[in-house]
């Protein structure tokens, strides 16, 4: 059986802490597992650009041994020429892990669908799940209850556009951890009813919980993190966003707003734009620990990578 990561749920909550424990030790051992050595090769697709992703797969597949093959726009016959389901039968035969940043979702579930090799969502449209993993590692090393999963009970705000795929992932990821998530987002930018569904459903397990709202105080009581996106996600129009008339200004991450909180840490997946989603002064602040949260993106996707490799057989995909 192969395993993908292709959403944030994909990992049991225990997984999720293997992945987790697994990523702190090779944060503290960067060169010590490397199952891709030969080298074998991985490749990463990117149909969107990135800094944070390139770099951070690309080192991680040559820390493991391998040899990270990044194709870009435009250079691969991939959902266009040729169907997703020949390629990822052209693939399994040459490469040992398929990674892709793409747009649609459907497109990552048909490439593991005909894979029998690992297959991560490195970003789409609906779920960035690499990054929460990497967020999830971050809080534990600043916010870290010291006991169970190190996350469980703490209590995650989100502000901004509620229904992008960071709060998607923030929603799904905290939840599955153990966590208290609250989106605080406007009207008509707030997560939709099946992300809060599934949540809700797994909080039954994991005891945590979610709670969505327009009040941006409301949110930041007693807070353990608070984090927000860039209100224009990659690919989406800047028109009624990115301006003083948006819907979003009252959500800007603030000093004042921070002052509410349980002495949070603030996060950011980056890139970040002062001024707008958050002040300068909260950013590059006591509080932020937003390069933390970028370098560990190396560390959570080698841990991903490994533990993927390690639970997949090769043979029929999922």
């Amino acid at each position: 059986m192969t395993r993908h990561f292709l959403k944030d749920t994909d990992l049991s909550p225990e997984e999720l802490v293997e992945v987790l424990d697994l990523a702190d030790a090779l944060k503290a051992d960067p060169y010590s597992r490397t199952p891709l050595a030969g080298p074998q090769t991985a490749i990463v697709f990117f149909d969107k650009t990135s800094t944070r992703t390139r770099v951070s797969f690309a080192t991680g597949i040559a820390d493991l041994g391998g040899n990270p093959l990044i194709v870009n726009p435009g250079e691969s016959q991939l959902g266009h020429k040729e169907s997703i389901a020949d390629t990822a039968h052209v693939l399994e035969r040459m490469v040992s892990l398929v990674v892709w940043r793409t747009f649609a979702q459907s497109g990552l579930e048909e490439m593991a669908e005909n894979s029998s090799v690992p297959v991560i969502n490195a970003l789409s449209d609906d779920f960035h799940p690499c990054q929460l993993v990497a967020d999830l590692q971050t809080i534990r090393e600043h916010k870290g209850t010291g006991s169970g999963n190190g996350l469980s009970g703490l209590t995650m705000s989100y502000y901004g556009d509620g229904a992008n795929n960071m709060a998607n992932s923030y929603v799904l990821a905290g939840v599955n951890a153990g966590m208290h998530v609250r989106i605080a987002a406007p009207e008509g930018h707030q997560p939709a009813e099946a992300i809060i569904a599934e949540a809700s459903a797994l909080s039954a397990r994991t005891g945590g919980s979610v709670l969505v709202t327009d009040d941006p105080l409301a949110a930041a009581q007693g807070a353990d993190i608070v984090i927000t996106d860039t209100w224009v996600s990659m690919g989406q129009s800047a028109e009624g966003r990115a301006d003083e008339d948006s819907p979003f200004v009252k959500y800007q991450v603030t000093s004042e707003l921070m002052r509410h909180t349980n002495d949070a840490i603030f996060m950011h997946c980056l890139p970040a734009y002062r001024g707008l989603e958050v002040e300068a002064e909260v950013i590059d602040g006591p509080a932020s620990v937003v390069f933390d949260e970028a370098e560990n993106r190396l560390h959570a996707q080698k841990a991903l990578m490994v533990w993927l490799l390690e639970r997949s057989t090769r043979g029929e995909p999922a």
